[in-house]
């Protein structure tokens, strides 16, 4: 960063390698970063960053945000991550506030950009964890609804949360998904047989 002349905040971190300790200090291998100053990525990511920044003063909360990844579409979207003491306080309860923060961020850099855009806002690892612990918990309901022969419904969950399920369980030919209800109380349930999710 001392040659790109730009602080923390300022510059795209990509972790090329992570290393190798080694052992008693012999056979190590140090991390291979590749560092890029924003204003050299593109406008999505420095603009999603200037809005999470913005949104975490007016909300006084003391955390660091820094791009993880500059997208180049809907399918590789710019991702911004949130570290620090309150960062929790971004998440909220089954990620609702994130999803929230998602949203004003998105609209806030549309309106900069003056075009649609798409940006992701991870705190703390949060979506990283929830993905893995939806796609744990599909494979053991999974197993319990081939065991049981009888279907199984989750709790309401969110879309982002339902497609996870989804897409966890579509190469399972035992079983199929399906998501009924309205809103917020929308919920899945994984029954015996194998077919196409419905669309969400």
């Amino acid at each position: 960063m001392l040659e790109l002349d730009a602080d923390r905040e300022e510059v795209e971190v990509d972790v090329v390698s992570k290393g190798k300790a080694g052992i008693l200090g012999i056979g190590g291998e140090p991390a291979k970063v590749r560092v890029t100053r924003i204003m050299d990525s593109g406008g999505e990511a420095g603009a999603g960053l200037r809005a999470v920044n913005k949104i975490m003063r007016l909300m006084d909360v003391e955390a660091q945000a820094t791009i993880r990844t500059s997208g180049s579409g809907p399918e590789d979207p710019s991702i911004i991550d949130v570290q620090g003491t309150d960062a929790g306080l971004l998440i909220g309860r089954r990620g609702e506030t994130l999803q929230a923060l998602q949203i004003v961020v998105n609209m806030m850099v549309s309106r900069e950009l003056d075009r649609r855009t798409t940006v992701l806002v991870d705190v703390e690892q949060y979506r990283v964890r929830r993905q893995q612990n939806l796609e744990s918990m599909a494979e053991r309901m999974a197993e319990r609804v081939v065991s049981s022969g009888r279907p199984m419904s989750l709790e309401p969950m969110s879309a982002a949360d339902r497609r996870i399920i989804h897409m966890a369980l579509s190469s399972n030919g035992n079983v199929s998904t399906e998501s009924s209800g309205e809103g917020q109380d929308r919920k899945l349930t994984i029954s015996p047989g194998g077919s196409v999710p419905d669309d969400e």
